[in-house]
C-alpha cells in the first residue's frame, strides 16, 4: 500500500460496543490498487473492507469501492452506512444537507442522516428470477438439505449476488456446513 492511510473499523447495527456488524473503512483509498485493495480486504478479516475515493459523477460526495475477502462486490448495505459514518466522523461534510450521496458500482445511491440515524433506499435489482437447477442444487448440499425442501427461489440481487431461498418450516433449525456459510452466492 506504500504509504500510511487512515481507516475505521465501525461497528454497524449495534446498539453497545462489539455488538453489530464490523466494516473496515480506508478513508483514502485513491491511488491504491485492485490488488491492494483485495490483499488488505482480505488482511481484515472482515465480511467487508470499504475504500472512500474521488468520485468521478457530478453530484457525488465521495466514491466508495466494496471488498470481501473473496473480491470486490458492486454494492453492500451495511459496509455503505458504515462508510458514510466513518466519513462525516472524519470531517466529511455532504453537498446536499442531511443527503450524503456516493457513487459506487451500482451508481449514485443517497444516504440520508437523521440525527445519529442512517437509511437508505437499495439500488434497484441487476437481477431477477428464479435460480438455476445447478445453483439450488449447490444451495442444497451447503445447507445439507434435499432439493425437495426449497419451496421457493429467487435472485434477490443489487450488486452483491445475493439469491433467496425459502424452506420448509421444518429445516429452521438446522445448521449448513460451515463451507456452504463461505460459499459465494453468485455464478
Amino acid at each position: 500500500m506504500g504509504r500510511e492511510r487512515t481507516f475505521a473499523q465501525v461497528d454497524v447495527f449495534a446498539a453497545r460496543r462489539y455488538g453489530g456488524n464490523p466494516v473496515a473503512v480506508v478513508l483514502d483509498g485513491d491511488g491504491l490498487t485492485d490488488t491492494d485493495m483485495a490483499r488488505f480486504a482480505r488482511w481484515t478479516n472482515l465480511a467487508e473492507t470499504t475504500y472512500v475515493t474521488t468520485p468521478k459523477s457530478e453530484g457525488a460526495d465521495f466514491g466508495l469501492r466494496f471488498f470481501s475477502p473473496h473480491g470486490e462486490l458492486l454494492f453492500a448495505g451495511h459496509p455503505k452506512l458504515g462508510s458514510v459514518h466513518a466519513w462525516l466522523e472524519s470531517g466529511g461534510k455532504p453537498g446536499n444537507g442531511d443527503v450524503v450521496v456516493l457513487e459506487c458500482g451500482v451508481g449514485l445511491v443517497d444516504v440520508r442522516r437523521t440525527g445519529d440515524t442512517l437509511s437508505f433506499r437499495g439500488p434497484a435489482l441487476r437481477r431477477t428470477g428464479p435460480l438455476d437447477d445447478d445453483y439450488l442444487d449447490r444451495i442444497a448440499r451447503g445447507l445439507r438439505i434435499d432439493r425437495t425442501d426449497i419451496l421457493d427461489h429467487n435472485w434477490v440481487d443489487n450488486g452483491p449476488g445475493w439469491a433467496a431461498v425459502r424452506f420448509h418450516r421444518r429445516l429452521r433449525s438446522r445448521r449448513p456446513r460451515r463451507a456452504a456459510t463461505a460459499m459465494r452466492l453468485t455464478t
